[in-house]
């Protein structure tokens, strides 16, 4: 199977420019393609996962990827998908972000010569002039059109900044970029990013004449419509000092019966003929697929020595949450004798807030030494945490506290 066909077969293909012309592009091993990340952290998260998975089995195709760190774009922050504006960082953070993002992405993606490449948009946006910009870029774009972009819709009544408003124009420069410089002739994006991706296919062609194409992979969302890669505590990060081995893993342990076929095909690199094997599972077999999907998971971002900890560890906490040794655990520095359970419970991020530790253990939900808790006064002592206390949250979460 080719792999236009393949990304379909994998569900992964939302919108698409011209797609005749675009599965000859990749199937040829013809498309210098890129997908943009702008860093808002200093670690990639899950939801940065299925465009560098995208990147991987397109560059395995023979095409070659082009890396855009938005160190441009970063200043202003995207609108899309926002119900307010981002916080501003500054050029420090920015560049900082912007190494670790390189760092993780060679897990992924190959760089060298004639194979990847990354390029960072602060080269380019931070040295245009405005006027200029304005006459020969600002030209090509309709303000009705924009205020008709979905990233755009949502804002409207609750307030969209003019600095958010040139987002689009920014991004789609990036492609013309892209494409006079280094030949770039396809980008991929969320689908979320549809109106921003057109905006730069119509700049290239209304600035060259020349055809340049866009296409969107499928957002992976939950079945109750949620991004993938969300926790109570926040975002599933890729670096494993923000997130680690073992949570990673348990994330994707996790995740619901109806979720798990999904996730398998879009995201890990299982033949499809043994994924369609298994989507005859039911009952007790989802367990052993999400066992599966963890394992694939982590050990394409941590490597298979990390998987395979992380899975025996899962494997021993579950049938007797007894192995400490790579049991997730948190050093809770603190001059009091005693400690609230709830601010434990938050400083270990296993709840986001005080108030969900306090539903949490009201519902049953929180055991200390395997000793269910049923009120939100317990307190640890100094001499508990000198020893070193477990944690377990629900029935298949551990946690281990120590001073």
């Amino acid at each position: 199977m080719k792999i236009f066909e393949e990304l379909q077969q994998r569900q992964l293909i939302a919108q698409i420019t011209n797609e005749q012309e675009v599965r000859e592009l990749i199937n040829g091993g013809k498309a210098k393609f890129y997908i943009g990340f702008d860093p808002t952290a200093d670690s990639l998260h899950v939801g940065h996962f299925m465009a560098l998975c995208l990147m991987k089995r397109l560059q395995m195709a023979g095409n070659k990827p082009i890396v855009l760190i938005g160190g441009g774009t970063g200043h202003v922050g995207d609108p899309s998908g926002r119900s307010d504006m981002r916080s501003m960082m500054s050029e420090e953070v920015i560049e900082h972000n912007c190494e670790c993002f390189k760092k993780q992405m060679e897990r992924f993606i190959e760089f060298g010569n004639d194979k990847a490449i990354m390029v960072n948009n602060a080269d380019w946006l931070l040295k245009l002039n405005y006027i200029e910009l304005l006459r020969d870029v600002g030209a090509c774009f309709s303000v009705n059109n924009m205020l008709r972009a979905e990233c755009y819709k949502q804002r409207m009544e609750k307030g969209l900044s003019f600095l958010e408003f040139n987002y689009m124009i920014m991004q789609a420069y990036d492609f013309y970029y892209l494409n006079s410089h280094y030949d770039c002739n396809l980008q991929f994006g969320g689908d979320d990013q549809w109106s921003n991706m057109l905006a730069g296919s119509d700049l290239i062609r209304k600035k060259t004449g020349r055809d340049a194409h866009s296409m969107t992979i499928t957002l992976l969302m939950n079945s109750q419509g949620k991004k993938m890669g969300k926790t109570a505590s926040g975002a599933v990060w890729l670096d494993k000092n923000k997130t680690s081995v073992y949570d990673f893993y348990q994330y994707w342990r996790n995740v619901e019966d109806a979720d798990v076929l999904k996730c398998i095909r879009m995201l890990t690199f299982l033949p499809l003929e043994q994924i369609e094997q298994m989507e005859k599972w039911q009952g007790v077999e989802l367990n052993k697929a999400k066992e599966i999907l963890a394992y694939e998971l982590t050990a394409l971002v941590h490597g298979t020595d990390e998987a395979e900890k992380a899975q025996a560890a899962a494997k021993a906490l579950f049938v007797s949450g007894s192995d400490d040794e790579n049991m997730p655990s948190t050093k809770i520095s603190s001059d009091e004798n005693e400690i609230s359970i709830l601010d434990v419970l938050v400083e270990c991020k296993l709840c986001a807030s005080r108030g969900e530790a306090k539903r949490l253990i009201q519902q049953g939900g929180i055991s200390i030494e395997e000793q269910k808790i049923s009120s939100s006064d317990y307190k640890l002592t100094k001499d508990m945490l000198n020893k070193g206390v477990k944690i377990k949250k629900g029935k298949k979460i551990f946690h281990k506290v120590y001073c």
